[in-house]
């Protein structure tokens, strides 16, 4: 029986920053960046465009827009049931993993949202409306009103939240489209996306998802994938099923289990700490890759200082692989409050990193540094 392979947190962190393109290497594409990232939260489409911005060698804006404009990346809600964005190639995949767990079927969706022939007579008509047009959310929900004759869904289909249109999304029959000004619109992902397939079996989906994962934030537990997914919602069977893979090998972090991809246990093993430290903006996949109770890279008394009121994730300073403390900006500059307990961190590397990012959100570099309890 083989030895499982034992690896240090520190040898983690540091091969994680690399995968996750904190380096900045040159040829960092808006498309390669967010492929890498497994998709990027683009809610806030600023923090989506910062995200790109701090991962390129220059510190350019404006990159997401023009990949979603020439659609190497299709906007559409993904991951948690928040709104991302996803290589055009890739999105099936993601979504084919979201479907997978059929959370619109249960009966406390259905009783909340919509029941199941609401839901089934909604899909028919958006498929039908979408089909090789945009439309903004005002006109999709009059059209599906009209072709159901059912209005009790109509405040629910014009809600910004979009919970009844996202298991739409999740089974491949909605994205987003371009912007209308402030209006969000859609579209159908067969008309508007070249190449577009359908959803593959979640089995065949599995098997580019769960290693894309591994590969940037790995190595990670059944459960962390899980949350990362779809908040712990996928079946356990499939869970086992897909993990199962011969791409995959079992190790331990610091004496906890956990899985890697197995080409990655070389790179792995001699992964060396990146120089430096880097701030990220809010919403970053290197807090949100792991998930904010993930003690690997946030404290636990800290994660309330990252993870606030309504879903806000706070921009982060990130030294050697972990969460040193977090960072406001406004018209006096940066204000960056430190967590003592992730270990000193250079001035001068704050003050270099507060300049490039004052280059991307358009302010002042001046910098304020505090150190919190």
């Amino acid at each position: 029986m083989e030895e499982t392979m034992e690896l240090s947190l520190d040898q983690v962190r540091s091969w994680r920053v690399r995968r996750q393109l904190l380096d900045r290497p040159e040829g960092a594409s808006a498309a390669r960046i967010v492929g890498r990232l497994c998709g990027v939260q683009a809610q806030v489409a600023s923090a989506a465009e910062q995200a790109i911005a701090v991962r390129r060698p220059s510190p350019v804006t404006g990159e997401a827009a023009k990949a979603l404009e020439s659609r190497e990346l299709v906007k559409v809600w993904a991951m948690r049931g928040t709104l991302h964005l996803l290589p055009a190639g890739d999105a099936a995949d993601y979504l084919s993993l979201m479907a997978a767990a059929r959370t619109w079927e249960k009966g406390s969706w259905q009783k909340t949202f919509a029941t199941a022939g609401q839901l089934a007579a909604i899909t028919e008509a958006a498929r039908e409306a979408l089909h090789g047009t945009v439309l903004t959310r005002e006109e999709l929900a009059a059209r599906i009103v009209r072709h159901t004759g059912d209005d009790s869904p109509a405040e629910l289909l014009g809600s910004g939240w979009g919970a009844v249109l996202k298991p739409l999304a999740w089974q491949g029959y909605l994205c987003h489209g371009p912007g209308d000004g402030t209006r969000v619109t859609f579209t159908s992902p067969e008309t508007w996306l070249d190449g577009w397939t359908g959803l593959p079996d979640p089995d065949e989906a599995a098997e580019r998802v769960i290693p894309a994962y591994l590969g940037t934030y790995g190595p990670a537990t059944m459960d962390t994938f899980d949350q990362w997914l779809i908040r712990g919602a996928s079946r356990k069977a499939s869970l086992r099923r897909w993990f199962g893979s011969g791409t995959l090998t079992e190790v331990t972090v610091d004496g906890r289990a956990a899985y890697a991809r197995t080409a990655d246990l070389d790179d792995l093993a001699a992964a060396e700490p990146l120089p430096g430290v880097r701030l990220l903006p809010a919403f970053d996949q290197f807090v949100l890759g792991p998930g904010t109770r993930n003690e690997e890279i946030i404290a636990p008394h800290r994660r309330a200082l990252i993870s606030r009121a309504a879903g806000w994730i706070a921009p982060v300073v990130v030294s050697n692989g972990q969460v040193a403390g977090t960072w406001e900006s406004g018209d006096d500059g940066f204000t960056v409050t430190l967590f003592p307990e992730a270990g000193a961190v250079s001035r001068h590397d704050l003050a270099t990193e507060t300049d490039r990012m004052a280059a991307i959100v358009g302010v002042r570099s001046d910098l304020t540094i505090r150190t919190t309890l």
